[in-house]
């Protein structure tokens, strides 16, 4: 018994230790979701400004009947832009829009075929758009390796919540002392999360 709990506390410290930039990342973007029109008046009520960064021309890198997708890798592959994207071409395929997802400095990437003009613009920096953005950010529907890296990441933290529950669960109960107050918090915890469950 003593082992176990022994292996416990280690698993419950240093699997701490190792996810504790992720568990903070967490509980600041989801306080500032929960508070999101306070830091809304924080930046005065407007959205995030887009500051043209570059323009330049481009001569099409791609097939005329190309899709949205391949446009867009074509074109951020010319500028030695790589990573997460998502693109929507206009139905008269006349202007092409590429935002590129990256959590400190989003870009979006404005092209016309027409003229091969592309003008590239970087949004401001904002701490709420940062937190929310690495809060929802997913990772195994890009092919990107980071992504994905950070896809497995989430999962390892997913996974660790559920031992950190079972494991803390077994040391409560191991520990006779603790058992009665433990019932008791245990109880109402379970308690309020059915009155909120069933109210809200």
């Amino acid at each position: 018994m003593k082992k176990v709990l022994s292996l416990l506390r280690q698993i419950h410290l240093y699997l701490g230790l190792f996810l504790a930039p992720w568990m903070l990342i967490y509980a600041l973007s989801t306080m500032a979701m929960n508070h999101r029109e306070y830091f809304k008046e924080h930046y005065g009520g407007t959205p995030a400004k887009w500051q043209v960064e570059k323009e330049q021309t481009l001569a099409p890198p791609f097939k005329a009947d190309a899709s949205a997708q391949e446009m867009a890798a074509s074109i951020l592959q010319g500028v030695n832009e790589y990573g997460n994207f998502n693109a929507n071409l206009s139905r008269d395929r006349q202007k092409l829009t590429i935002n590129r997802s990256d959590p400190v400095t989003p870009r979006r990437f404005t092209y016309t075929p027409s003229d091969g003009k592309l003008v590239i613009e970087k949004q401001e920096f904002r701490t709420t758009s940062f937190l929310e953005g690495l809060h929802r950010r997913r990772g195994f529907q890009s092919s990107f390796v980071p992504d994905r890296l950070w896809g497995a990441s989430v999962d390892l933290v997913i996974i660790s919540m559920v031992l950190w529950v079972l494991s803390g669960v077994w040391m409560w109960w191991s520990l006779k002392p603790t058992r009665r107050l433990g019932m008791v918090m245990a109880g109402l915890g379970c308690a309020l999360f059915a009155l909120f469950l069933f109210s809200i």
